[in-house]
């Protein structure tokens, strides 16, 4: 049973899809709702970034033509606590016959990965009617946001499920995952697509090192095939610093 608690915007969501609840948290402006419904900014790995995007949004708002930053809502999808690590390997890859780890995973290899299909069918069947029942949420103006893992799900997404949002926002995504599986997958998927509505966003911090070059070649794959894809490299930032710097500048480019 889902535990609702409106008052806090605070959700406890079982899926039935990937077997596990996911806490949520959910903010709101508090301004009039827009005729077509607030946009709506899911965030993933909420209980690091959720509250530096809602923040994000609280504080720009108010004065958006200056800002660029719209009243939107912000919705965190956290992991619980117990086993989070490996939850994330296990919602954020995509499903493979087999996994070829780099050498700097040895000693941290996951137990378990490969269900990102279940996690979009999560978010596609049950996040998003949750959410819509208890909120206005525009339909045609939803984005994704993921660091790390959590950008590498997001790029998985854009080509998988590409309707199910309109912008998607990768932070230094692993795209390194599996032997640059999402590589392939993207070359063998975007020539025989027309979604090129979506727009995708890369993010990248200076000091990444391989990463930065893997965002750079990610894009030219995307604009190869006439896909939207736009790339920023924050400077002096590195894998753990870069979110914070780049928050404001990716819901800036959500907001368009």
């Amino acid at each position: 049973m889902n535990e609702i608690n409106i008052i806090e915007n605070k959700i406890s969501l079982y899926s039935s899809f990937a077997n596990d609840t996911y806490n949520l948290e959910i903010y709101t402006p508090d301004c009039p709702v827009p005729e077509n419904g607030f946009p709506a900014i899911f965030v993933l790995d909420g209980s690091s970034h959720f509250q530096l995007a809602a923040d994000v949004v609280r504080l720009q708002h108010i004065r958006h033509t200056k800002t660029g930053v719209h009243p939107s809502i912000v919705i965190g999808i956290a992991h619980q606590d117990e086993d989070r690590r490996n939850k994330r390997f296990r919602d954020f890859t995509a499903l493979s016959d087999q996994v070829v780890f780099p050498d700097r995973m040895k000693g941290k290899i996951p137990d378990i990965y490969g269900g990102a299909e279940q996690f979009l069918k999560f978010i596609d069947h049950e996040l998003f009617p949750e959410m819509n029942k208890h909120f206005f949420i525009n339909q045609e103006k939803r984005t994704l946001f993921g660091h790390s893992l959590g950008g590498y799900f997001t790029l998985y997404a854009s080509v998988h499920s590409p309707s199910l949002f309109d912008t998607y926002l990768a932070c230094s995504p692993s795209i390194w995952w599996n032997d640059y599986e999402l590589k392939s997958y993207i070359e063998k998927t975007l020539d025989v697509q027309n979604n090129r509505a979506q727009r995708r966003q890369l993010f990248v911090g200076e000091k990444e090192g391989f990463m930065v070059e893997d965002a750079k070649h990610l894009q030219q794959l995307f604009q190869q095939y006439n896909y939207d894809c736009k790339l920023y490299i924050a400077p002096d930032e590195n894998h753990a610093s870069v979110v914070p710097t780049i928050m404001s500048r990716a819901i800036r480019f959500a907001s368009i």
